[in-house]
């Protein structure tokens, strides 16, 4: 039993010791190939060679002595094939390096990718690998692969720099490819990035994410946990489908097949024009000519008449207005002319019965 708890015990320190072995340390570099580590050289020599279109003839022209010298220093031969609109490279016997030609290979295929030298060149350190992201087969319709190739490039290559800078890659989109210059990390996130533009998913979610990743990273105590929780979650919102009005039943399944439908013979021997004589049969279709004829000839006849017939008009209707009598108080309307009258000038003095009854009351 203590033999079982001491190999537990074992195996659960070596789980907790992975990650640390796993991480590489800060400021770590890979030391250089040198002649030392291969001084006998390759037995055998190897090319590539790759096109390129018309468009790069007069760039490649101007920069094919500094691709030269590059690609001299670490001992790879190079050649211009203008003809063919070809570029070749080629180990030589002093070639120490196995991995230099792959990476002229990569140079090769990115100038012709329309990927400036000053760019292009970074290829050749060893912490800087390439990836070339064929995007024209993705998206079928031609509209459509145009406008997801422009939300990745952004408004004035907005989005473009913006994933240039969280990813520490250079970008180039071209044609049907993009292609991506830079370190491993950043080149996963750049291939990501575009695989899921080209799915109809717009890159300002997964730059977003890069962000907050970067944050992240950058805090030394949340760099070995997980980050599930503080990244979002965006869902796809899925248009649901239109159903049809008239939806078509189907009909029912028999293993027979259906009846085979009468011939013109035995439609003729069912009704008895089979036995009629060849007068009469032509008789009966110039009688059945005359009355199509004729139906179509009335029908013409009716649509012509229609434009002289004229159109129904509607009657006048007079509106009636019905006048409110109101009923009119004649008493009231005669006082109010006294009192008009006595309040005008020069109105007669009120009579003498109304003064006696003031003066009574006094």
């Amino acid at each position: 039993m203590s033999e079982m708890l001491a190999d537990k015990k074992g195996k659960k320190k070596k789980d907790q010791d992975e990650p640390e072995l796993l991480t590489v340390p800060d400021g770590w570099k890979e030391p250089p190939f040198s002649r030392e580590d291969n001084p006998r050289g390759l037995l055998e020599e190897s090319s590539f060679a790759t096109l390129f279109p018309k468009y790069r003839e007069a760039y490649l022209k101007e920069c094919w002595p500094l691709v030269q010298k590059s690609l001299g220093n670490i001992f790879i031969n190079a050649i211009l094939d203008l003809i063919e609109g070809s570029i070749t490279v080629s180990t030589t016997k002093k070639t120490f390096d196995p991995y230099a030609i792959l990476r002229a290979r990569d140079l090769i295929k990115l100038l012709a990718r329309s990927v400036p030298f000053e760019q292009a060149v970074r290829i050749l350190q060893d912490d800087i690998a390439c990836d070339i992201i064929k995007i024209g087969t993705l998206v079928r319709n031609r509209e459509r692969f145009v406008k997801r190739r422009q939300r990745l490039i952004g408004p004035k290559g907005s989005t473009l720099k913006a994933l240039e800078l969280l990813t520490s890659c250079y970008i180039m989109v071209q044609g049907n490819t993009v292609s991506a210059l830079g370190p491993y990390s950043g080149l996963k996130e750049v291939r990501k990035v575009v695989l899921d533009t080209m799915k109809n998913i717009h890159p300002i979610y997964n730059i977003k994410m890069l962000m907050i990743k970067r944050e992240l990273a950058s805090d030394p105590d949340l760099r070995s946990q997980n980050w599930e929780r503080f990244l979002p979650t965006f869902r796809h919102k899925g248009l649901k489908r239109k159903q049809p009005k008239n939806k078509k039943s189907k009909k029912e399944y028999t293993p027979f097949p259906p009846p085979q439908p009468d011939s013109k013979v035995d439609q003729e021997l069912a009704s008895g024009e089979f036995f009629l004589q060849e007068r009469e049969k032509r008789r009966r279709k110039i009688n059945e000519i005359k009355v199509k004829q004729a139906e179509a000839l009335s029908r013409k006849q009716e649509e012509r008449k229609k434009a002289f017939i004229p159109p129904k008009e509607k009657p006048a209707i007079m509106k009636t207005r019905k006048v409110q009598e109101n009923k009119l108080d004649i008493s009231i309307i005669k006082e109010k002319v006294k009192k008009a009258k006595c309040k005008k000038l020069g109105a007669p003095p009120p009579s003498s019965a109304v003064l006696l009854g003031k003066n009574n009351k006094n």
